[in-house]
């Protein structure tokens, strides 16, 4: 993966490029795709999340690997699987306003594709029966449990029973199983991680036993988010649906040192400037790198020993005794801290190979809506 005397992320003409850009690096991508596929035992049971990468191409690695279930967050990503001809896509977001009626257009430009959506209320129940009723068309659908993130689905218990149930016995919906997200689950001990991740599981399974008790099909049970893969991996009939792990970001790898995936993409920046004898400025602002993080935003080769102290638009300033060791126009690698946020930022990525950019990849579902 590395090359001799030189760092696995550096361009060999560096010169050639604009900073900020987002760099990708591929045989590191596909060195994360193969440890997926080694955690899961298989590609069946994988239903990776594309909202990391947005990328066709990376769609396609997975698809070349075996993979052919997706999840995404998006209508724009949801058509994107669908161009792709993906197997089987969940789209893992309420739909509201417009959506449910975009979510069957899309449905029916891209038959090769299997499509389901979320259910989470009554309410959501009621509008989809009622479009799929008008437009003559029906809806495949996870039932989304809140199992701790409190941010979407409804609660393992007496009432999701119902809902189920309900959704068991509508002629436009058609259950296909439970959905759930713990990514509130993020204790660095893996141990603990596991046993948190298992205590939250365990609601889950008895909700499942509970359905099927009563004769209603539980087909499937998609689980989890990057921090809790490898421990979903372990459980029988489940499937597993990582995001992140597609490029990674200096977050996860620090959290996580455990886990076996590798940071695939950087932002090329460079030193713009030195206001004061142990300041450093960087071309790496909120429009270039994710803003929500504490500092530091990223992590930057060569520049481990500066403190990261603010940032603006255009502007990611550093405070360095060494100051004077750097020069204008300098060029760093920043690994994103989070990759997810920062990808959005830019329509392509460099594409890197042999320490040369050979290509450029499109963001494709960088925007909320392609065509449809």
């Amino acid at each position: 993966m590395k090359q001799a005397g030189k760092k696995w992320y550096a361009l060999s003409h560096p010169e050639a490029q604009i900073s900020p850009s987002l760099l990708i690096y591929p045989d590191r991508i596909k060195h994360n795709i193969d440890k997926m596929l080694e955690i899961a035992g298989s590609a069946a049971r994988l239903r990776p999340h594309i909202k990391t990468h947005k990328m066709a191409e990376i769609i396609r690695m997975q698809q070349q690997a075996g993979i052919s279930k997706f999840k995404c967050a998006t209508l724009a990503e949801a058509e994107l699987l669908g161009r792709c001809e993906a197997g089987d896509v969940l789209v893992a977001y309420p739909l509201v306003g417009p959506g449910p009626e975009r979510f069957l257009q899309i449905q029916k430009a891209y038959p090769r594709t299997r499509y389901s959506c979320l259910v989470d209320h009554f309410h959501t129940l009621e509008r989809l029966h009622k479009l799929a009723e008008k437009k003559a068309d029906s809806f495949e659908v996870f039932l989304d449990l809140n199992v701790g993130m409190n941010r979407t689905g409804i609660a393992p218990g007496k009432t999701a029973f119902e809902l189920y149930a309900a959704l068991c016995k509508d002629p436009f919906v058609h259950p296909r199983g439970l959905h759930i997200y713990d990514g509130h689950l993020r204790n660095p001990d893996p141990l603990k991680r596991t046993a948190e991740c298992d205590q939250v599981f365990a609601a889950v399974l008895d909700l499942k036993d509970q359905l099927k008790k009563a004769g209603f099909p539980v087909d499937t049970v998609i689980a989890g988010g990057s921090p809790s893969f490898p421990i979903h991996a372990r459980r029988k009939e489940v499937e597993l649906s990582p995001g992140t792990t597609l490029l990674w970001d200096a977050r996860y790898a620090s959290s996580f040192p455990e886990m076996p995936f590798l940071a695939a993409a950087t932002v090329l920046c460079r030193l713009i400037s030195k206001p004061s004898e142990d300041i450093l400025c960087l071309d790496l602002g909120h429009k270039a790198l994710a803003a929500e993080m504490p500092f530091p935003r990223a992590v930057i080769p060569g520049l481990e020993g500066a403190t990261q102290i603010s940032q603006s638009e255009e502007h990611l300033v550093l405070r360095t005794e060494k100051a004077s060791n750097f020069d204008i126009g300098q060029e760093f690698y920043a690994i994103p801290m989070h990759i997810c946020p920062t990808v959005i930022k830019y329509p392509r990525a460099g594409v890197v190979v042999n320490a040369e950019v050979t290509d450029h990849w499109e963001i494709a579902a960088r925007d909320y809506q392609l065509s449809l």
